[in-house]
């Protein structure tokens, strides 16, 4: 099956470096200067601190129809409780993002290296989170335990999407997997996590696993995720130009 669904490529966070500002033209915020080339920003302050539903309308006010937000979840119930008790958490933060409206993209669970797999709570956190939001779920797990072919089963039940990182703790966390209309890869940067650059060649593989993806049938995200050094700007472009050699081809 082949989906028409553009992929959506983008950085974590849209603070334009100095040194790429020329490739960001025009006036206004960096948001709205940046949402004028990519179609895609995973917002991450969310983990760390809530925003007020207005900053969120804010956001959203200053992007074009097509862009889409992904909002991390945050950290209070991923790694403080470990999945447990999120209702008022979960509660909140959806009352907030909601004020994106049709700009908001999946909501991104990032769960910390020490967090192994329990079925219960996992899925208590799930069915809490999908009865809250009617957005796609997509998980970054870092424990082993969360990668075995067993678990096909629970991502199905659930609709969520299991996030393919790089660099990956095990093999299998190079893989978009899981379930629902997303496959989402975040590139932290390596050898060097966030500081480090991609390039062509290294980014050669996950343009060909995205474009699988899309015709799969899926909506394929990438998110650069080396920031340190202002290097996601310039490989989400790279991918994005890679991607179009690789349609045109």
């Amino acid at each position: 099956m082949t989906t028409n669904a553009v992929p959506r490529i983008g950085c974590a966070g849209w603070s334009i470096p100095t040194a790429q500002a020329t490739l960001f033209p025009g006036e206004g915020s960096h948001l709205e200067r940046y949402a004028r080339r990519f179609n895609a920003v995973e917002i991450n302050s969310s983990f760390y601190r809530p925003h007020q539903p207005r900053t969120y309308a804010k956001w959203a006010a200053q992007v074009p129809d097509g862009f889409r937000f992904a909002v991390k979840f945050p950290r209070a119930v991923t790694h403080q409780s470990r999945l447990r008790e999120p209702d008022e958490t979960v509660s909140a933060f959806a009352t907030q993002v909601r004020e994106l409206g049709d700009r908001l993209g999946p909501i991104l669970v990032q769960l910390p290296p020490s967090l192994a797999f329990e079925a219960d709570v996992a899925g208590a956190f799930f069915e809490t989170l999908r009865s809250h939001l009617d957005a796609p779920i997509v998980c970054e797990p870092r424990h082993a335990t969360w990668f075995e072919p067993s678990l096909d089963p629970f991502w199905a039940r659930h609709g969520v999407a299991r996030v393919a990182a790089d660099p990956a703790r095990v093999p299998e966390a190079a893989i978009a997997g899981g379930a629902g209309p997303v496959r989402y890869w975040r590139l932290h940067g390596s050898p060097t996590v966030y500081y480090d650059a991609y390039g062509d060649e290294r980014l050669a593989p996950w343009a060909q696993a995205v474009r699988a993806a899309r015709d799969a049938g899926a909506e394929p995200w990438v998110i650069m995720d080396n920031t340190a050094r202002g290097h996601a700007p310039i490989d989400a472009m790279r991918l994005e130009a890679l991607l179009a050699t690789d349609a045109a081809g």
